[in-house]
């Protein structure tokens, strides 16, 4: 289901506010809005921005993800009226606005264990169950009828009184799918909304009912195995037509707040194919996200319950890089989520990924050398026919010719056709 024409061709940034500026503020990070906006950026995606529950809290911040009340914010990063004015503005610059939304769990000492107890699963000893794995959170009764529909008023709250354009669900498959077959169509009256479920379309092809897009974590832990092991291409290709098998748009990430803090940033798990990978999250049918930092970029783990600032330059060394990438989305139909994907061949197919994104008279045609050497090679695909400028490096060439390409290690190509 898609609500909205411009989920085809947007692309997200999540904002991890806390760690965003010195402050941690709303008031703080609109500084960065032109600078983002500059780069490219459709969607802000905030984590959660609702207070932290204060018993069994981790660090000394606590978790994002451990709420105490559905309808307010967390001081540490202001008011209502501050947060009200920050869309306000995001909208002024036409960028949409999504909140991330915990609808699985509470923390400790949400408002709900007092007012409404019968609301939450309990343990065999009659207290509340923690989350697997989590001692800090704990898990909601979704038999109960009157928390589904508090659950439900609580998120309209934020449509209403704040206009924001859509939901990232957090753990949204361990939450019955019931809930969301009512609760989504009721949201969507309100005002048509994006809503991005975090798991996998590939394991939970079902979500996909109701959910515009999805995660797509295996491909992510592919990737990491394939370069840390060497494992050969046709592993990487045979996942991404596994994909191409399921419903739903993909959202392609390498990095995002959970990789980054707890299995590390994409250079501890890319290395030098970093930007290679980038380029496909940015070509290949779905939606790029692109995590904070990641333009300066960040190659430090980010504390998760605790403060630990980006460290800012002036200029951000790959801001061009993923702005050429961001623009292109946004002006080439090719590249929408929806535009058709054409695997292309090579005499090097063992390390090129070649491909074709079309649309109407669009084409854009990418080779990704995913290799630790130097490539030559040559385009097999006959019918690919055209003049094409290269977006980053600007060159032409022209397809109808015979050609030979000559690429570095972990390079790529991204060649625009020339519409006439």
């Amino acid at each position: 289901m898609v609500t909205k024409d411009w989920i085809y061709h947007t692309n997200i940034y999540e904002v991890n506010l806390r760690q965003y500026t010195k402050e941690g503020s709303f008031k703080a990070f609109t500084r960065h809005l032109p600078r983002i906006k500059e780069m490219g950026v459709d969607v802000l995606w905030f984590m959660p921005i609702t207070p932290i529950s204060q018993k069994e809290m981790k660090g000394t911040m606590g978790s994002y993800y451990a709420c105490s009340d559905y309808i307010s914010v967390n001081p540490e990063f202001g008011s209502l009226q501050e947060f009200k004015k920050l869309v306000d503005h995001c909208h002024k610059m036409e960028f949409k606005v999504m909140i991330d939304w915990v609808a699985n769990h509470t923390g400790c000492d949400h408002t709900w264990t007092r007012e409404h107890p019968e609301w939450y699963k309990k343990d065999w000893r009659g207290e509340f169950k923690k989350a697997a794995g989590m001692d800090d959170i704990i898990e909601l009764d979704y038999s109960n009828e009157a928390m589904r529909k508090a659950m439900t008023e609580a998120m309209k709250f934020w449509v209403r009184k704040f206009g924001i354009d859509g939901f990232r669900c957090d753990l949204a498959s361990w939450i019955e799918m019931d809930f969301w077959l009512r609760a989504i169509p009721e949201l969507n009256a309100l005002k048509p909304l994006f809503w991005l479920a975090e798991c996998d379309s590939m394991q939970y092809p079902e979500y996909m009912r109701v959910f515009d897009a999805a995660y797509t974590w295996t491909w992510m832990h592919k990737t990491e195995d394939w370069y840390k092991e060497q494992l050969q291409l046709k592993d990487l290709v045979k996942v991404l037509d596994n994909y191409e098998d399921v419903p739903g748009m993909k959202v392609w990430f390498t990095s995002n707040h959970d990789e980054n803090s707890w299995n590390g940033s994409e250079y501890e798990k890319y290395r030098d194919a970093v930007k290679a990978l980038a380029v496909h999250c940015c070509t290949w049918p779905g939606i790029p996200l692109i995590y904070s930092g990641q333009e300066l970029p960040n190659r430090k783990r980010l504390k998760f319950f605790d403060k630990d600032v980006i460290q800012w330059k002036k200029n951000c060394e790959l801001h061009d890089f993923y702005g050429t990438l961001l623009h292109l989305r946004r002006s080439n139909r090719s590249l929408n989520a929806n535009a058709d994907l054409f695997q292309l061949h090579t005499n090097c197919d063992a390390n090129v990924l070649a491909y074709m994104r079309k649309k109407d008279e669009h084409e854009v045609i990418v080779f990704l050398n995913l290799s630790d050497h130097r490539v030559r090679f040559q385009a097999l695909d006959n019918w690919v026919k055209g003049k094409f400028r290269e977006a980053f490096r600007h060159h032409e060439i022209d397809f109808s010719v015979n050609e030979n390409f000559q690429m570095d290690a972990w390079s790529w190509f991204v060649f625009v056709k020339s519409i006439d």
